[in-house]
């Protein structure tokens, strides 16, 4: 693994604008003098190296889906925040095996050590378009000869042509939330509704806050009154536990598809981190991690159990004292050592490794400055040496 630079192409904002990536505008705060998409640098890797990375981060998704088992099996739900009304409906969604589609794992790599998860975006994952088709067009533009960590588009196809048929009758709806003032959320919908679409469903798309309830029906409904029997979502379920609706989306459980299903619950909780250090102690891809306060650890960052963004976190070692504004940790933290990411040319990485279904898909890379990767942080993308 090592960072090269090489020239960005000419017009590359207007390229990756024409390619879906209408938000690199917005997707920073304003001020910052980095582009969210920056292709003057670029990781490589090795193909021996990327087919270590690929079967550990299968490795990983294969102990997250027994963590999942493990908490329904142990009642552990109060630990993951998860609503006493809610926890019998989340082990059904785990018990029928209601599809996935996919999810994004953080790890920490330098190259050298094996990866370590940070995190695992399991519900609503983003950055899903830059890493499956606009680094993809920009290795074909510079790098033609040389191949990347890259199958999520023809993966996604598939997987929707393995679900579909197992739909309720009726579109397919693929909602976003109006709070993204950015655009890529449904940007990022609009991506996903374009691969089912590929894969031959029917589907509509819509936005949360337009999604009505018929009393009579007793059904989500769209702006058009259709019943809403099958939906794709970038809003995370714990969110809509809490919401007026959430009562209506509980009772429709066994009824209703939900992309992602409510089991991902499990995995998008930064408690998830404490369980697989409880199932799998010393695991090499694993770090130290409590949820009952640091113990023992040293050096250690504080995460909000339901955090997003880099937000409400707090690193505490000798060396550093950093601390993210935010409103989030209502729900309780986690304690995990804190293992700052590795140093190239002043940036920090974070390799964001892809799932689809069960398998490892591809890879997409934030790297910030900072020792938090949170919304100030650049996409850069990445090929395999030939």
């Amino acid at each position: 693994m090592r960072r090269e630079t090489s020239a960005p192409r000419q017009d590359w904002a207007a390229t990756v604008e024409s390619q879906g990536l209408a938000y690199h505008r917005s997707a920073h705060p304003e001020g910052l003098s980095r582009p969210y998409w920056d292709e003057s640098v670029h990781y490589v890797f090795g193909m021996d190296e990327v087919l270590g990375l690929e079967a550990q981060v299968e490795e990983l998704h294969r102990m997250c889906l027994a963590a999942v088992d493990y908490v329904i099996a142990g009642n552990r739900f109060a630990e993951f925040a998860v609503p006493p009304e809610w926890r019998e409906a989340v082990a059904d969604s785990w018990r029928r095996r209601d599809p996935h589609v996919f999810g994004r794992f953080d790890l920490r790599y330098d190259g050298a050590g094996p990866p370590k998860l940070l995190e695992y975006n399991a519900d609503t994952p983003t950055s899903l378009l830059e890493s499956s088709v606009v680094q993809w067009f920009w290795l074909q533009d510079v790098f033609p000869d040389d191949d990347q960590w890259n199958s999520i588009h023809e993966r996604l196809i598939d997987r929707w042509k393995a679900i579909g048929p197992t739909f309720p009758t009726g579109p397919t709806h693929f909602a976003w939330t109006n709070m993204d003032q950015s655009g890529e959320e449904a940007m990022t919908l609009g991506y996903l509704q374009e691969t089912a679409q590929q894969a031959g469903l029917a589907t509509l798309a819509i936005a949360m806050e337009d999604i009505g309830w018929d009393a009579i029906n007793r059904r989500f409904v769209d702006d058009e009154y259709r019943v809403i029997r099958s939906l794709c979502k970038l809003y995370p379920w714990e969110w809509i536990v809490s919401e007026p609706f959430g009562g209506h989306a509980l009772r429709l459980q066994p009824s209703m598809t939900w992309i992602e299903p409510l089991w991902k619950m499990l995995l998008s909780n930064k408690a998830l981190l404490a369980i697989l250090w409880e199932m799998y102690p010393g695991h090499q891809n694993l770090l130290p991690a409590y949820l009952d306060g640091p113990r023992d650890i040293t050096r250690y960052i504080q995460k909000p159990l339901l955090g997003r963004e880099g937000a409400s976190m707090r690193v505490v070692s000798p060396e550093h004292a950093v601390q993210t504004s935010g409103g989030y940790g209502a729900e309780g933290f986690v304690y995990q050592e804190f293992q700052a990411l590795p140093d190239f040319d002043g940036q920090r990485p974070v390799l964001g490794a892809w799932v689809v279904e069960d398998e490892a898909a591809g890879l997409g890379i934030r790297e910030t400055s900072g020792l938090i990767t949170d919304d100030t942080s650049s996409f850069v993308p990445h090929r395999i040496s030939g």
